[in-house]
This record gives C-alpha cells, structure tokens and sequence, in this order.
C-alpha cells in the first residue's frame, strides 16, 4: 500500500493537473478561432484584390508578416491577389542612378530615364522579393506584369494641378484589363502578384500606373468582393492634423465629398477605394501595413481596423 505522499501520488497528481492547465492555455486561442468562423464563411470563395505599399515594404518583419496573412487567405479558401508599387525602392534607385525623384498631385513624375529604373525595380527586385516570400510557405505565387498577356493597357495620363493639365512623363491611366491570365492563375489555387506596369496599345510606350489606380482597376475587372490598401497610416483621419480619430466607415458620396481635402498622398488611395464600390466591388478597406498581421485582423475579427468605404445604399446598414 503507497504512502499518502508517496512519488507516485505526486506523480498521479501531476499527471491530473496538466489536462486542465493545458485546456487553460489553449482556451484564447479557441475564442480567437471561433470569432473568425462568420468571416471565414462570409468570405470563402471571394476574391480579394490587396494593395501591398508603404513601410511593409521595407520592413523585413512586415514583409514576412504580409506574406503569411496572404498564404493564410489562400488555404482559408479565399482567392488573394496582390498588386504592389514600389515607391521607396524605386526612390532609391533613381538616386543611385543620379535622377531626381518629384512628384505632382501624388504621383510620380516618370521621365523615360526613370521609367526605365521603375520597370527594373517592380518586376525585377519588388516581385521577385515578395514571390519568394509567399512562395516559402508552398508553390503559390506567380509573379506578372500589367504588360503581361494584355492585363492591363494604358494610355497617357496627365496630372490635374489647378484646373491645368500637368505632363508627368511616364504615367499612365489604366483603359483596359483582360483578366483571363489572372482567373486562370485563380482557378489553378495560385497567387497572382501583379507589378503595376502596363503597356499602351496606341503608342506602344510602357506606362508607370499608380498601384493604388492599379488595385482597384483589377479588383473591379474581377468583380472582387474587397480591395484592400496597405498604407502607413492608421486609416482615413476624420479631421488631420487637428484630430488623430479614425473613420471607421463611410458611403462613397461622403467620401467624394472629402477628397479635395485630402493629403495629395492618400488622394490615389481614397480615389482607387471610391472607383471601386462604384464599379461593384463590395467594399474597400484602408490600413495600417505598420501593424504585423492587419490583413488578418481586418477580416477575420469582428472589431476590424483601419477604414472601410462601402457603397451608399450599403452604408445605410451596420456592416462592421
């Protein structure tokens, strides 16, 4: 017969304790699992088109973060497809090359000199980069350009500065998208990753388009049910620099109303959104690409963050 606080008691004690400490344990992550479920439901089988910029960009940690919220989209059963720009890398560029980088109602001023670093640094270095990111975590992604099999075309865009049309060089507005190479790439469970590159049909010159144009053209095509912009604030500002409150959301006319008084920097964003639910996507989303993983709590919590722009019938109802 064992003693009362025999070794093997102990043991049998112990060994009755651990169950319950590691029910303990693993009980937040449940509750976070659970919460995720309507949205993992909501959003099976929809295509979401993410603008992936700003300081995510450059930051190894976010990049690594953005590239596992994306992998976990595409085995949540949704359809990701990224767009990306590259405005501090191809800053960087330029000056290495001794050009000047300038910028005229937020976009970029594309000289054909610099247009041929802009082409370099978005297919050769940014996509590259970020396939091999999304690419570590199985054979997922596939790298294209707006050029590639007629996705997007372009013709010359003029900036408007004052009510006069400004040349800009280089730049292009979007005229056209062909999503067959995308949908094939869907359907076939890849990772489209798009450079915002595209080719003229009328002069054959290859344009410069601003990602954020670029994103919401192509989430529109596709008939997406969210576009979703990666940025480095924390959402639209509901009076900067005089409050740092956050618009959750808003309908499409009221931000049409804003715009003019908007930072020229988040002008491409703001206008890509209302381009967006205007043309049927379901809603477009703003935010924070400095906090690890807002892909993820964007979508999949009930809170979200950052700003999302729904169209005016659907601003009517409680969406978040």
């Amino acid at each position: 017969m064992s003693e009362p606080n025999s070794p093997q008691k102990a043991d049998q004690s112990q060994k009755a304790e651990q169950p319950t400490a590691r029910k303990h344990t693993a009980q937040p992550k449940a509750r976070i699992l659970i919460e995720a479920l309507p949205w993992l439901t909501r959003h099976h089988g929809k295509t979401v088109v993410i603008k992936f910029g700003g300081n995510a960009m450059v930051d190894d940690e976010l990049k690594a973060a953005f590239a596992q919220d994306v992998v976990f989209l595409r085995h949540a059963g949704l359809r990701p497809v990224v767009v990306h720009g590259g405005g501090p890398q191809i800053s960087a560029q330029l000056d290495r090359h001794g050009l000047v980088s300038e910028f005229k109602a937020g976009l970029r001023v594309t000289t054909d000199d610099a247009m041929d670093v802009v082409r370099m640094v978005l297919a050769g270095q940014v996509q590259r980069e970020l396939v091999g990111l999304l690419n570590q975590h199985g054979p997922l992604a596939v790298g294209m350009t707006g050029e590639d099999a007629h996705l997007m075309s372009a013709t010359k865009h003029f900036a408007e500065i004052d009510g006069e049309q400004v040349d800009i060089g280089r730049v292009g507005q979007i005229t056209d998208i062909d999503t067959g190479a995308i949908q094939a790439l869907l359907d076939d469970g890849r990772i489209p990753v798009v450079s915002s590159i595209a080719r003229s049909s009328d002069d054959g010159h290859v344009y410069n388009v601003n990602a954020d144009t670029a994103a919401a053209a192509l989430a529109a095509a596709l008939n997406a049910e969210t576009l979703m912009v990666l940025t480095d604030v924390e959402g639209l500002y509901a009076d900067w620099p005089h409050s740092d409150e956050v618009i959750s959301q808003l309908g499409a006319s009221e931000l049409e109303k804003l715009l003019p008084e908007l930072a020229s920097g988040m002008v491409p964003k703001m206008q890509g959104c209302l381009h967006a639910v205007r043309n049927g996507v379901t809603n477009a989303r703003v935010i924070d690409g400095r906090v690890q993983h807002s892909i993820l709590l964007e979508i999949f919590t009930d809170e979200g963050i950052g700003t999302m722009v729904v169209p005016d019938a659907e601003n009517e109802g409680e969406n978040r």
